[in-house]
């Protein structure tokens, strides 16, 4: 069925008059987007996570102790997006990835410290514009240190950098409060949002962005979670052993690998020993995922009392994936599975049926023309990404066939290369810059685990090669052939080894 649309022109008052927290640069350069005539603008709640890896939920199995009964009711009620990805395992790249819908190196925010250049625009200014209430609470930490409001939020709770876990300041709307030892910020996020949905003006569509600190180490459980998980352990992966000796070789893994076994990104010497030994530091993970269940149980609840809930789209999703043990290493970065899968669930019965699962290969950058389409708004042509409303809807679009990853070596954890990659659902290839080593292929089919390396196989050089040729396609037709590099003038923070460089 041929759809109406209407195009629309950038300027003040053509969606309703500009309000929020934009600078004029940013709002007189905002483009126009195309609205589809008579389209639902639905209400949207977007929950995001830290380092929640994609299958550490009840209803996976992956850990048969844990449970999470209000993530295990959002897929039940919901889609459960098995294959997501992030373009950059790594917080503030990929959060600029999902507010922007663009990839690191066009945006520019490749690591933890690089800064917004100033140009960006953020997908919820496009909600304000088209007459939504919005609203952000929580962990914003893309590049920098700043905790002031930004652009396309009428409402907005953050605060500086990572965050404390208890006894947090927020700045609200401009003003800094602090919290006293017994405030604990995923539940205090929680109560503030809820408390934001029920002030809000009825009138309006709203759109809630909830950005929860959690499960970002240091691994700090709400009180009444402390030691629910003690004692549990986890198996092992396949690939933990294969570094302590000279398996690794065999298997043509790079030798980054074996050596970032020993490090703060290695199961050997885990953030440089500060947090204590695996098994305790996987039972406090999974005590401090607690508090974020109760959060999504508790957004479901609200909107059920108030008659909201058959309509609203909420959307779980975690920022970055994260490795227990995996080639020997923990947390991200890197391009295996457990790096760069996320957990997504989708939530709205006026658009799909519940308990279903969708394998077509999602990333974060598919977030912001998602969002905007539940909007009735078109996304700019400037962003990659595809709404994934008509993959909900069991629709059969022309979806994309591989996922392209980067990662940028970064000057405090010099541990892990820059990192490009393309992942096909059969084949992934990886390939490293900058550092002389083992470039990867493996078969996801017949090796899931990715333990055996078939680069420089005869039988598979066509389709390394292909892939490889398919990697600077993207690169190239993306703008992605230079290297963004951000001035770094400081100590660096992991570097064990020479920590008092320049």
């Amino acid at each position: 069925m041929k759809q109406n649309i209407i195009y629309l022109i950038a300027g003040a008052g053509v969606l309703g008059a500009c309000s929020g927290n934009r600078s004029d640069q940013t709002e007189n350069t905002l483009p126009g987007l195309r609205q589809v005539r008579d389209a639902t603008k639905r209400n949207v709640i977007f929950i995001l996570t830290d380092d929640h890896r994609y299958d550490y939920m009840g209803f996976t199995g992956k850990i048969p102790w844990l449970k999470t009964p209000n993530m295990d009711r959002l897929a039940n009620e919901g889609a459960y997006m098995k294959n997501a990805f992030v373009t950059t395992s790594l917080s503030s790249p990929s959060r600029a990835s999902i507010l922007t819908g663009q990839y690191s190196h066009v945006h520019t925010i490749v690591d933890n410290q690089a800064p917004d250049p100033g140009n960006l625009i953020y997908f919820p200014q496009y909600l304000q514009r088209a007459g939504y209430e919005t609203a952000f609470f929580g962990k914003w930490h893309m590049g920098d240190e700043n905790d002031e409001p930004r652009p396309g939020f009428d409402h907005w709770e953050s605060f500086k950098g990572q965050g404390e876990y208890y006894a947090p300041s927020l700045n609200i709307d401009g003003k800094r409060i602090k919290y006293d030892s017994s405030t604990y910020i995923t539940d205090l996020l929680t109560e503030h949002a809820i408390k934001w949905l029920t002030d809000r003006d009825p009138q309006k569509p709203f759109f809630l962005y909830l950005s929860h600190k959690a499960v970002h180490a240091e691994f700090e459980p709400a009180r009444r979670h402390q030691g629910m998980y003690a004692g549990k352990k986890i198996e092992k992966p396949a690939t933990y052993t294969q570094t302590m000796d000279d398996t690794y070789k065999d298997l043509k893994w790079p030798e980054w690998v074996k050596q970032q076994r020993y490090s703060w990104h290695g199961v050997d010497y885990m953030y440089h020993g500060q947090e204590g030994e695996f098994d305790e530091l996987i039972q406090r993970y999974c005590e401090t995922l607690m508090a974020v269940d109760e959060s999504v149980g508790s957004i479901l609840d609200w909107l059920s009392a108030n008659g909201l809930d058959q309509s609203t789209l909420v959307i779980y999703m975690g920022d970055n994936g994260f490795s227990w043990g995996e080639h020997g290493l923990i947390d991200k970065r890197h391009f295996y599975e457990e790096s760069v899968k996320v957990p997504l669930l989708v939530r709205c019965p006026d658009l799909f049926q519940g308990d279903t699962t969708i394998l077509n290969m999602v990333q974060n950058i598919d977030i912001a023309p998602t969002i905007l389409a539940s909007a009735g708004l078109e996304k700019p042509d400037y962003m990659p990404g595809e709404s994934f409303l008509p993959l909900l809807a069991g629709e059969s679009p022309n979806w994309r066939s591989r996922i392209y990853y980067e990662y940028y070596w970064e000057y405090d954890f010099p541990m892990t290369p820059t990192v490009y990659g393309v992942r096909t659902d059969t084949f992934k290839f990886i390939r490293y810059h900058g550092v002389w080593d083992q470039n990867e292929l493996y078969n996801l089919i017949e090796d899931p685990e990715e333990m055996v390396n078939l680069m420089g196989k005869a039988a598979y050089d066509s389709i390394a090669r292909t892939l490889c040729s398919d990697l600077f396609d993207w690169l190239e037709n993306s703008d992605g052939m230079q290297i963004p590099i951000k001035r770094t003038v400081k100590h660096p923070f992991g570097d064990y080894r020479h920590p008092l460089q320049y």
